[in-house]
């Protein structure tokens, strides 16, 4: 047992004889000896127990989903959330020890930790789910992100459009545009995703330039301006799906941005809260989330048990009807929704925007930017 400056104190053996002699030491030696091989027995099979350190984000690894996977691989699994792709990407690039091994990022994340060297590739081999899947998902290729230099670094597992979410008491009419986060009528009324790669890509949508994921200084100065006049509707930033929901309930909220999406539309609809769900005119980004193996993964076959286990079609199911979030192996009863969606991408400068996105979110002045 350590002290507190870290030294090793050795602490009595807990068989005492209170006699003298040879046989009291032949007592003690034989005490000693069977700690030592009870100590032999124990080691091994703390050594040989299987982990697996997963980072997900709410919904994806619920505690049943996770208990049967344990149980059928006699393995422990670590689950870790994360609230932003900013977070995410500062716990893989961490490094520290233990490391995960695997990992749900949207394709444009994907592409970027592919780029920094972070993946491993895949054995589509060791993930035989994958043959379940609807085509459009089986054609990686098709998929921007996915593949570099003919290996495969990502499954694809839920997706989601990123559209308004209304409260249909307060707004009769769905509205048709992004711009309607700003209108003065819901001041105080509009809760915001914490994110500044989604919230300039958005506005660029808003502002109806050509391509919101490759923005010049001018544009990233315009859509600053926009984003620090948003804070006057603001009824404060949220991370996480049921903080959103909670926050929406509670005070009364009349509009957000739908990062989560559908997922987070299923979550205020069992809450009681009458909401509508909207693709506006200038359209909505969406993400489309895949399961990833880091390089530093511990135990690879176990990590691709796992990107497999995912895409079994009870666990699929589930994804649906617990977190109303679509998944890879069923078409979707009415796709109309995503008509006029816009496929996230990589960034121009991804550091750029979360500095700026920093001080927006703290109150910064417009006359300082």
């Amino acid at each position: 047992m350590r002290g507190a400056q870290g030294s090793v104190r050795q602490l009595p053996l807990v068989c005492v004889d209170a006699t003298s002699g040879t046989s009291a030491i032949f007592r003690r030696m034989a005490c000693a000896l069977i700690l030592s091989v009870c100590s032999m027995l124990t080691q091994p099979a703390m050594a040989s127990e299987k982990v697996l350190r997963v980072l997900a984000w709410p919904g994806y690894a619920d505690s049943d989903i996770v208990k049967d996977f344990e149980s059928r691989y006699n393995a422990r699994v670590e689950v870790t959330l994360i609230d932003s792709d900013e977070s995410l990407h500062d716990r893989i690039r961490a490094g520290a020890a233990p490391a995960f091994d695997v990992f749900a990022a949207n394709t444009a994340e994907i592409e970027r930790y592919s780029r920094e060297n972070l993946l491993a590739p895949l054995d589509l081999a060791s993930i035989p789910n994958t043959t379940r899947q609807l085509p459009r998902f089986r054609d990686l290729q098709s998929i921007g992100g996915l593949i570099r230099d003919g290996n495969v670094y990502a499954i694809p597992f839920t997706y989601s459009s990123m559209g308004l979410i209304y409260d249909r008491k307060q707004i009769a009419v769905a509205p048709r545009s992004m711009n309607e986060l700003w209108n003065p009528r819901y001041r105080g009324k509009v809760l915001d995703f914490n994110s500044g790669q989604h919230n300039y890509s958005f506005t660029a949508l808003a502002l109806g330039y050509a391509d919101p994921f490759q923005l010049s200084a001018l544009q990233l100065r315009a859509i600053t301006r926009r984003l620090i006049d948003l804070r006057r509707n603001l009824l404060t930033y949220y991370t996480l799906p049921e903080e959103a929901a909670a926050f929406f309930i509670e005070h009364k909220a009349a509009l957000m941005l739908g990062n989560y999406g559908t997922q987070q539309v299923a979550l205020l609809r069992r809450a009681g809260a009458d909401v509508g769900y909207v693709i506006p005119d200038e359209g909505a980004l969406a993400w489309l989330d895949c399961w990833a193996m880091t390089k530093s993964a511990g135990n690879r076959p176990l990590a691709l048990a796992w990107i497999n286990y995912m895409l079994e079609p009870r666990v699929s199911e589930q994804l649906t009807q617990r977190q109303g979030l679509a998944n890879t192996l069923d078409a979707e009863p009415d796709s109309s929704e995503h008509a006029h969606i816009v496929w996230i991408k990589p960034v121009e400068d991804s550091r750029r925007r979360e500095a700026l996105w920093s001080r927006i979110v703290s109150g910064d002045r417009p006359e300082r930017f």
